[in-house]
Protein backbone atom coordinates (compact mmCIF):
# COMPACT_ATOMS: atom_id res chain seq x y z
CA UNK A 1 0.00 0.00 0.00
CA UNK A 2 1.54 2.87 -1.08
CA UNK A 3 2.58 6.11 1.68
CA UNK A 4 3.00 9.60 1.74
CA UNK A 5 6.03 10.76 3.24
CA UNK A 6 6.53 13.64 5.48
CA UNK A 7 9.57 15.11 5.97
CA UNK A 8 10.58 17.86 8.81
CA UNK A 9 13.39 20.13 9.50
CA UNK A 10 15.69 17.39 7.51
CA UNK A 11 19.70 18.45 7.42
CA UNK A 12 21.88 15.97 5.81
CA UNK A 13 25.65 16.46 6.13
CA UNK A 14 28.26 14.12 4.89
CA UNK A 15 31.11 14.73 7.76
CA UNK A 16 30.62 18.32 9.10
CA UNK A 17 29.71 19.75 5.83
CA UNK A 18 25.69 20.68 5.74
CA UNK A 19 24.66 20.02 2.59
CA UNK A 20 21.08 19.81 2.61
CA UNK A 21 19.33 22.44 5.26
CA UNK A 22 15.82 22.61 6.75
CA UNK A 23 13.95 20.62 3.73
CA UNK A 24 10.21 20.26 4.84
CA UNK A 25 7.74 18.64 2.53
CA UNK A 26 4.64 16.49 2.53
CA UNK A 27 5.45 14.36 -0.34
CA UNK A 28 2.19 12.17 -1.56
CA UNK A 29 1.20 9.14 -1.82
CA UNK A 30 0.09 7.23 -5.30
CA UNK A 31 1.71 10.28 -7.17
CA UNK A 32 5.01 11.41 -8.89
CA UNK A 33 7.22 14.06 -6.69
CA UNK A 34 9.78 15.75 -9.10
CA UNK A 35 12.75 17.26 -7.36
CA UNK A 36 14.19 19.89 -10.03
CA UNK A 37 17.08 22.38 -9.45
CA UNK A 38 20.42 23.03 -10.53
CA UNK A 39 23.34 20.73 -10.13
CA UNK A 40 25.40 20.45 -6.83
CA UNK A 41 21.93 21.39 -5.11
CA UNK A 42 21.33 18.38 -2.84
CA UNK A 43 18.68 16.55 -4.83
CA UNK A 44 20.39 13.75 -4.98
CA UNK A 45 21.20 13.19 -1.67
CA UNK A 46 17.80 14.26 -0.29
CA UNK A 47 16.50 11.53 -2.46
CA UNK A 48 19.04 8.98 -0.53
CA UNK A 49 18.25 9.97 2.59
CA UNK A 50 14.67 9.01 2.32
CA UNK A 51 15.14 5.43 2.02
CA UNK A 52 18.68 5.90 4.48
CA UNK A 53 21.13 5.02 1.50
CA UNK A 54 23.14 8.61 2.74
CA UNK A 55 24.09 7.18 5.91
CA UNK A 56 26.16 3.70 3.69
CA UNK A 57 29.07 7.14 3.09
CA UNK A 58 31.07 6.93 6.11
CA UNK A 59 30.88 9.95 7.95
CA UNK A 60 27.17 10.87 6.49
CA UNK A 61 24.41 11.03 8.78
CA UNK A 62 21.16 13.35 9.16
CA UNK A 63 19.11 15.34 11.33
CA UNK A 64 15.12 15.99 11.55
CA UNK A 65 12.73 13.81 10.51
CA UNK A 66 10.89 11.35 7.87
CA UNK A 67 7.88 9.77 8.87
CA UNK A 68 5.94 7.43 6.60
CA UNK A 69 2.66 5.82 7.96
CA UNK A 70 3.34 7.18 11.84
CA UNK A 71 7.37 5.74 11.72
CA UNK A 72 10.24 7.74 12.09
CA UNK A 73 12.59 6.26 9.60
CA UNK A 74 15.50 7.48 11.46
CA UNK A 75 13.94 6.01 15.08
CA UNK A 76 16.37 4.27 16.91
CA UNK A 77 14.19 0.57 16.78
CA UNK A 78 14.28 1.20 13.07
CA UNK A 79 16.08 -1.42 10.83
CA UNK A 80 17.56 0.29 7.77
CA UNK A 81 17.66 -3.07 5.32
CA UNK A 82 14.03 -2.77 6.21
CA UNK A 83 13.27 0.68 5.41
CA UNK A 84 15.54 0.50 1.92
CA UNK A 85 13.21 -3.15 0.98
CA UNK A 86 9.97 -0.79 1.54
CA UNK A 87 11.38 2.27 -0.03
CA UNK A 88 12.99 1.14 -3.50
CA UNK A 89 15.60 2.79 -5.53
CA UNK A 90 16.54 2.82 -9.44
CA UNK A 91 19.37 4.72 -10.14
CA UNK A 92 21.02 7.18 -13.02
CA UNK A 93 22.62 4.35 -14.64
CA UNK A 94 20.61 0.75 -15.40
CA UNK A 95 22.63 -1.51 -13.02
CA UNK A 96 21.42 -4.98 -13.64
CA UNK A 97 23.77 -7.58 -11.66
CA UNK A 98 26.40 -8.51 -14.33
CA UNK A 99 26.43 -11.99 -12.85
CA UNK A 100 22.99 -13.00 -12.93
CA UNK A 101 20.18 -13.74 -15.80
CA UNK A 102 17.05 -11.68 -16.23
CA UNK A 103 15.27 -14.54 -14.23
CA UNK A 104 17.87 -13.84 -10.81
CA UNK A 105 18.44 -10.37 -11.57
CA UNK A 106 13.96 -9.82 -10.48
CA UNK A 107 14.22 -11.79 -7.98
CA UNK A 108 17.73 -10.61 -6.21
CA UNK A 109 15.98 -8.35 -3.76
CA UNK A 110 12.85 -11.45 -2.97
CA UNK A 111 15.82 -13.83 -2.41
CA UNK A 112 17.70 -11.45 0.19
CA UNK A 113 14.42 -11.27 1.81
CA UNK A 114 13.07 -14.66 2.22
CA UNK A 115 15.88 -17.41 2.23
CA UNK A 116 13.82 -20.13 0.49
CA UNK A 117 11.83 -19.19 -2.74
CA UNK A 118 9.40 -22.18 -4.02
CA UNK A 119 9.97 -22.32 -7.80
CA UNK A 120 6.55 -21.26 -8.40
CA UNK A 121 6.38 -18.50 -6.45
CA UNK A 122 9.41 -17.16 -7.89
CA UNK A 123 8.22 -17.57 -11.53
CA UNK A 124 4.76 -15.83 -10.26
CA UNK A 125 7.20 -12.60 -8.79
CA UNK A 126 9.36 -12.55 -11.98
CA UNK A 127 6.04 -12.70 -14.56
CA UNK A 128 4.51 -9.83 -11.97
CA UNK A 129 7.28 -7.90 -11.86
CA UNK A 130 8.21 -7.70 -15.56
CA UNK A 131 4.69 -7.05 -16.59
CA UNK A 132 4.25 -4.20 -14.38
CA UNK A 133 7.71 -2.83 -15.65
CA UNK A 134 6.37 -3.13 -19.25
CA UNK A 135 9.40 -5.99 -20.44
CA UNK A 136 7.36 -8.92 -19.58
CA UNK A 137 6.73 -9.66 -23.75
CA UNK A 138 10.33 -8.54 -24.88
CA UNK A 139 12.45 -11.16 -22.74
CA UNK A 140 9.78 -13.83 -21.72
CA UNK A 141 11.69 -16.01 -24.49
CA UNK A 142 15.71 -15.30 -22.97
CA UNK A 143 14.93 -15.00 -19.12
CA UNK A 144 17.78 -17.21 -18.18
CA UNK A 145 20.02 -14.80 -20.59
CA UNK A 146 22.34 -12.19 -18.83
CA UNK A 147 20.21 -9.01 -18.20
CA UNK A 148 23.42 -6.97 -19.71
CA UNK A 149 22.50 -8.39 -22.69
CA UNK A 150 19.37 -6.11 -23.06
CA UNK A 151 19.45 -2.32 -24.58
CA UNK A 152 19.69 0.35 -21.73
CA UNK A 153 16.16 1.16 -22.17
CA UNK A 154 15.68 -2.81 -21.26
CA UNK A 155 18.05 -2.51 -18.37
CA UNK A 156 16.29 0.26 -16.95
CA UNK A 157 13.26 -1.18 -17.09
CA UNK A 158 14.66 -4.73 -15.65
CA UNK A 159 16.04 -2.66 -12.86
CA UNK A 160 12.42 -1.14 -11.88
CA UNK A 161 11.19 -4.30 -11.86
CA UNK A 162 14.28 -5.98 -9.62
CA UNK A 163 12.57 -2.27 -7.21
CA UNK A 164 9.25 -3.52 -6.95
CA UNK A 165 9.68 -7.24 -7.06
CA UNK A 166 9.99 -6.88 -3.17
CA UNK A 167 6.71 -5.03 -3.36
CA UNK A 168 8.06 -1.73 -1.84
CA UNK A 169 5.27 1.16 -1.21
CA UNK A 170 7.69 4.23 -2.66
CA UNK A 171 10.15 4.16 -5.26
CA UNK A 172 12.35 6.51 -5.51
CA UNK A 173 14.01 7.33 -9.26
CA UNK A 174 17.40 9.01 -9.58
CA UNK A 175 17.67 10.45 -13.33
CA UNK A 176 16.18 7.22 -14.49
CA UNK A 177 16.32 8.52 -17.89
CA UNK A 178 19.64 10.33 -17.88
CA UNK A 179 21.63 7.96 -19.81
CA UNK A 180 18.56 6.76 -22.49
CA UNK A 181 17.59 7.82 -25.45
CA UNK A 182 14.47 9.35 -26.11
CA UNK A 183 12.46 6.16 -27.39
CA UNK A 184 13.58 4.76 -23.92
CA UNK A 185 12.54 7.54 -22.18
CA UNK A 186 9.45 8.05 -23.48
CA UNK A 187 8.58 3.90 -22.11
CA UNK A 188 10.11 4.77 -18.70
CA UNK A 189 7.95 7.78 -18.75
CA UNK A 190 4.78 5.64 -19.80
CA UNK A 191 6.10 3.36 -16.85
CA UNK A 192 6.03 5.95 -14.28
CA UNK A 193 2.38 7.22 -15.08
CA UNK A 194 1.31 3.11 -15.00
CA UNK A 195 3.40 2.97 -11.99
CA UNK A 196 2.21 5.65 -10.00
CA UNK A 197 -1.62 3.85 -9.43
CA UNK A 198 0.38 1.26 -6.94
CA UNK A 199 3.67 3.56 -5.29
CA UNK A 200 4.60 6.85 -4.09
CA UNK A 201 7.38 7.80 -6.57
CA UNK A 202 9.90 10.55 -6.04
CA UNK A 203 11.93 11.09 -9.38
CA UNK A 204 15.21 13.35 -9.22
CA UNK A 205 15.09 14.75 -13.15
CA UNK A 206 17.60 17.91 -15.18
CA UNK A 207 15.17 17.48 -17.71
CA UNK A 208 12.30 20.37 -16.78
CA UNK A 209 9.88 19.03 -19.60
CA UNK A 210 10.37 15.70 -18.27
CA UNK A 211 9.39 17.27 -14.63
CA UNK A 212 6.45 18.74 -16.19
CA UNK A 213 5.01 15.06 -18.43
CA UNK A 214 5.02 12.89 -15.18
CA UNK A 215 4.74 14.98 -11.71
CA UNK A 216 1.87 15.71 -9.79
CA UNK A 217 3.91 17.64 -7.84
CA UNK A 218 7.45 19.89 -8.17
CA UNK A 219 10.23 20.52 -5.23
CA UNK A 220 12.62 23.05 -6.43
CA UNK A 221 16.02 22.90 -4.66
CA UNK A 222 18.78 25.50 -5.10
CA UNK A 223 21.72 26.38 -3.19
CA UNK A 224 22.71 29.88 -1.76
CA UNK A 225 26.12 29.72 -3.62
CA UNK A 226 29.32 27.47 -3.72
CA UNK A 227 30.29 25.73 -0.12
CA UNK A 228 26.38 26.60 0.96
CA UNK A 229 24.08 23.89 1.85
CA UNK A 230 21.15 23.10 -0.71
CA UNK A 231 17.06 23.76 0.15
CA UNK A 232 13.76 23.84 -0.44
CA UNK A 233 13.00 27.06 -2.48
CA UNK A 234 9.26 25.74 -3.38
CA UNK A 235 7.44 23.00 -3.66
CA UNK A 236 3.68 23.16 -5.44
CA UNK A 237 1.26 21.46 -8.27
CA UNK A 238 3.74 20.93 -11.14
CA UNK A 239 1.26 23.26 -13.07
CA UNK A 240 1.87 25.81 -10.77
CA UNK A 241 5.64 25.93 -10.29
CA UNK A 242 5.60 25.59 -14.46
CA UNK A 243 3.44 28.49 -15.15
CA UNK A 244 2.74 30.87 -11.85
CA UNK A 245 5.65 30.45 -9.11
CA UNK A 246 5.76 31.58 -5.80
CA UNK A 247 9.33 32.34 -6.14
CA UNK A 248 11.02 34.47 -8.06
CA UNK A 249 14.72 31.97 -7.64
CA UNK A 250 11.90 29.47 -9.20
CA UNK A 251 10.83 31.38 -12.26
CA UNK A 252 14.46 32.36 -12.97
CA UNK A 253 15.56 28.26 -13.33
CA UNK A 254 12.23 27.60 -14.98
CA UNK A 255 13.21 30.09 -17.37
CA UNK A 256 16.46 29.33 -18.16
CA UNK A 257 18.26 32.41 -16.50
CA UNK A 258 20.67 30.05 -14.29
CA UNK A 259 21.18 26.52 -13.87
Amino acid sequence: MAKSIDVSDLNIYYGDFLAVEGVTMTIPSRSVTALIGPSGCGKSTFLRSLNRMHEVIPGARVEGKIVIDGQDLYGSEVDPVEVRRQIGMVFQRPNPFPTMSIYDNVLAGSRLNSKRLPKDRADEIVERSLTSANLWVEVKDRLNKPGQGLSGGQQQRLCIARAIAVEPQVLLMDEPCSALDPISTSAIEDLIHELKSDYTIVIVTHNMQQAARVSEDTAFFNLAGAGKPGNLVEMNPTRKIFSNPEEKATEAYISGRFG
